[in-house]
């Protein structure tokens, strides 16, 4: 059976409007822990535990944290995004996330961008590398501060670590959408190398 002509002109103007706003609900996503590998025997990404998850909601044009006690607030986030923007998150954020979700991390749309640089070099760069090699900016400490602050009870400090990586994150993912490349400073010499993506 055909649909009349109204009936599928109005299917597909709100066939487009859906498609533009799950396009548009885009999150950028870090998160810190509460332990290190050391602590919990290894690369045991489910012993780590979250202490804050930090987010920029591009729907909203906002910044927002999440701590271990709000993840079932965090995974609402997660379950209405078109696109979860990370840099390692297939390999660590997600497995870290894991046990605080009700669904499987492989069922959420992701766009990992360390996974994009390795496809074309081959080896694994940190954020800090690709920070000062796209935006000449880098990182203002590492996830070992995030821990003991953590434990210090400082956690705004933790919020204000975590968002600093998010934000970066931000505007490598954007700086890669609009310019078709990211760059990275190379660890075996050789100064900054370009690698071309398309996000």
């Amino acid at each position: 059976m055909r649909l009349p002509r109204s009936l599928w002109s109005l299917a597909m103007t709100w066939f487009a409007k859906y498609l533009y706003i799950m396009k548009e609900k885009k999150i950028v996503l870090d998160l810190e822990t509460q332990n290190t590998f050391d602590e919990v025997g290894g690369r045991f990404m489910d012993r780590l535990k979250v202490s804050v998850t930090g987010i920029y909601d591009y729907s909203r044009d906002k910044y927002l944290t999440f701590e271990e006690n709000e993840m079932v607030e965090l995974e609402e986030v997660l379950k209405s995004a078109g696109l979860i923007i990370g840099f390692n998150i297939k390999r660590f954020d997600f497995p870290v996330l894991q046990p605080y979700l009700s669904i499987s991390v492989g069922e959420l749309p992701a766009l990992d961008i360390m996974e994009e640089i390795i496809r074309v070099t081959g080896h694994r760069v940190s954020l800090e590398n690709v920070a000062q090699g796209t935006l000449k900016k880098g990182k203002t400490g590492d996830g070992l501060d995030a821990v003991r602050f953590f434990r210090e009870g400082r956690i705004e400090e933790v919020k204000k670590y975590c968002l600093q990586d998010v934000r970066l994150t931000r505007e490598i993912y954007e700086y890669g959408r609009s310019r078709g490349e990211v760059c990275f400073v190379s660890k075996y010499g050789g100064g900054v190398r370009s690698v071309p993506v398309r996000f």
